[in-house]
This record gives C-alpha cells, structure tokens and sequence, in this order.
C-alpha cells in the first residue's frame, strides 16, 4: 500500500465527512426549530378545540400541551392565549404552576397571563394566539 502522508484528502473522504456534518447539522436544526432565530413558535395553525371554558380558573390558567396553548382567565369571562412553545429554542412547556409557565429544555419560565419572560435563557415573550369561547368550549388558533 502506498504511503499517503503529507497528501491532501482523497476527494470521497472529503464528501464523506461532508454529508455527515450535513446530517448531524440537520439533526441541530431540527431541535431548535421555534428559536430565537425567527422559526415558527405561533401555536396552533388552524381552530383547535380546547375543552370546557370552565376547566381555566379565574385569576390563573390552564396548559393545554397537546394543542402547545397555555389559556389563562385574569378576570371572569375575560381569555387569554399564547403559545406553549418556548420562544428559546422551540421546546413545549411542559408544566404549570400558578401562572408560571416553565420550559423543560433550558428552564425557561414565562407568565401565563401575559406572555411575558420571567426568566431566561428566553428573551421574547409567548405570541398571543386566538381564543374564543364557543357554546362554553374554548377554540385556539388564528381565526379564532
């Protein structure tokens, strides 16, 4: 076998390891879709259902993690929607306490009521998303 040592990279090996960077590069897109960067992190993208207007008590909220919409009611009868997908790197939040909102990815936490960041490593808030009560059910989405 010949001696290659001081010889550039074989053209084959060079695109190998291109096409592995390449995937493993996809593999990083695809975790942080929804992040700062400007990916979608909207919510719902056509009416969703929810469930009862009565199951979001009044003064705090309500996650519905299936739909990625967390529902908060500040003062009776009066809706509040954002998205539940964190605005950092695209995770759902996961849990509920009160009205702080946590992301399980970063430890993100984000208020329920307004959207607003309560500690990073976020630094945009939740984007509102529609919320109607029809017939005493909640529907999410952009037409709602």
């Amino acid at each position: 076998m010949a001696d290659t040592t001081g010889f550039p990279p074989c053209r084959r090996a060079v695109l190998k390891g291109a096409a592995v960077a390449g995937v493993a590069g996809l593999g990083l897109t695809a975790c942080g879709a929804g992040s700062e960067d400007g990916a979608d992190s909207t919510g719902p993208t056509s009416p969703v259902e929810l469930g009862a207007a009565s199951e979001v008590p009044v003064g705090g909220a309500k996650l519905y993690a299936d739909a990625k919409v967390v529902v908060a009611q500040p003062t009776k009868g009066v809706y509040k929607a954002y998205s539940a997908v964190c605005t950092h790197q695209g995770c759902v939040c996961d849990k509920l306490t009160g009205t702080t909102l946590s992301c399980p990815c970063h430890g993100s936490g984000f208020n329920a009521a307004t959207g607003a960041v309560e500690h990073g490593p976020a630094s945009r808030p939740l984007p509102s998303v529609g919320i109607q009560v029809e017939a005493g059910k909640l529907v999410a989405g952009p037409s709602a």
